[in-house]
């Protein structure tokens, strides 16, 4: 079965937007995603990179034109006056029940991105995330405790770390064997890779 690499960092919007279309993506390639959480910050770090958000008229432009993609997708988008969100526990939290193998990986990326980017919860706050979470039929506490593990924050690291040597400088950013696809707006180049 044909798969295609998905990184991404729960903070980016444009992540956010590819991450509703994946299951569409899937359904019409017959392709799997596999699914890469990395800390964007350090991608960014290691790359030179700065979010778009940074450039106020650029950042105020962004946000317009991931709206039209949101609009024409049907679904939901919200600028969040929290932003940016340090992801990093959140990321880790993902990366915990990705190496457990835990079923509910996809349900926790569904919640975490609605409460950023359709919520505009301030996801910086503890108690904020442990109650988003606890909500959603997650144990907060536990998810914690996994998030804090040496070798959860070992494997975000070494996953982030390969992405910069495959060229990443952003998210999300998809690969079709080695071929890198950078921008949700890519998805249709993705998608054209994928049944090639």
């Amino acid at each position: 079965m044909k798969t295609f690499d998905f990184y991404f960092d729960f903070g980016s919007l444009a992540a956010y937007l590819a991450h509703t279309q994946l299951p569409k993506m899937c359904a019409e390639t017959g392709a799997s995603a596999n699914l890469l959480p990395m800390l964007l910050g350090g991608v960014f770090q290691a790359t030179g990179n700065v979010s778009p958000m940074t450039v106020p008229a650029k950042g105020r432009y962004a946000f317009m034109d991931f709206k039209r993609f949101a609009d024409g997708y049907g679904v939901p988008l919200n600028m969040n006056p929290h932003f940016p969100i340090i992801t990093t526990t959140l990321m880790r939290m993902v990366t915990a029940l990705q190496t457990k193998n835990d079923p509910r990986m996809q349900n926790f990326m569904d919640v975490v991105f609605q409460a950023i980017w359709v919520d505009s919860l301030n996801m910086n706050d503890p108690a904020i995330v442990g109650q988003v979470l606890t909500d959603a039929g997650f144990d907060a506490a536990a998810l914690l405790a996994m998030a804090n593990d040496q070798a959860t924050k070992d494997q975000l690291k070494a996953v982030t770390m390969r992405a910069v040597e495959r060229g990443v400088f952003g998210a999300p950013s998809f690969f079709v064997g080695e071929e890198m696809f950078w921008g949700q707006d890519r998805i249709e180049q993705v998608k054209a890779a994928l049944k090639a």
